[in-house]
């Protein structure tokens, strides 16, 4: 009876087997939960209040007003510096009032006044200087030509987006990897139930024969 009771116990090794499926089970359904209250929520509600337009360039200009920025020089360095404001005024097909246009909404939040956050340098002139190459950029190689952009009614309703934060590319990287890891634990602990069953079985058997 002991002897038959210690063949339906789990070894060590499967005892291991079964607490990490049970582990990466628990951290794929956490990451879920996590992500989808931090990213899907966002999403949807960008998606339920914004849409795409084509967009045309009606002016580049740069304002006189400079912002101030904050660049790091190192572990415990930090040093502001400013940058010049930068405005792309487009055209919409969704709308005949010109709109402002923005990189993405976390540029939006961050300076809703201007089109353009350069990176952050030390030196005024080189965030100057990076400031006009893209106002040349707009000028010279954009130009006229219709593009993509992106409005959202839930922030401002009269600027326009050049990209959506919650990409369809970042949305589906921030889900794939949980969902991997929780079907990787219930694949460990399906086989280890499996390999239990079938080795249970074959003492079974082999017991018959003996008989």
């Amino acid at each position: 009876m002991a002897r038959s009771r210690a063949a339906y116990e789990y070894t060590e090794a499967e005892d291991k087997s079964m607490r990490l499926g049970f582990l990466l089970i628990a951290a794929g359904l956490l990451s879920l939960l996590g992500l989808g209250c931090c990213w899907l929520r966002p999403a949807l509600q960008e998606r339920g209040g914004g849409g795409s337009a084509n967009c045309t360039v009606l002016a580049v200009r740069q304002l006189g007003e400079r912002f101030a920025c904050t660049f790091s020089c190192g572990a415990a360095c930090r040093g502001t510096a400013r940058y010049p404001c930068l405005q792309v005024l487009v055209r919409t097909s969704r709308s005949s009032a010109p709109a402002l246009l923005h990189e993405d909404e976390r540029q939006l939040r961050t300076n809703p006044k201007c089109s353009y956050i350069p990176p952050c340098a030390r030196d005024d002139q080189e965030n100057s200087e990076n400031v006009t190459y893209k106002q040349k950029y707009w000028k010279e190689k954009v130009g006229s030509q219709p593009f993509t952009c992106y409005f959202n009614q839930h922030l401002r309703p009269d600027d326009v987006m050049l990209k959506r934060t919650h990409d369809e590319t970042v949305l589906l990287h921030c889900f794939l990897w949980p969902v991997v890891t929780l079907l990787v634990g219930v694949l460990i602990v399906v086989l280890t139930i499996c390999a239990k069953s079938l080795a249970i079985r074959a003492e079974a058997i082999k017991k018959r024969k003996h008989l």
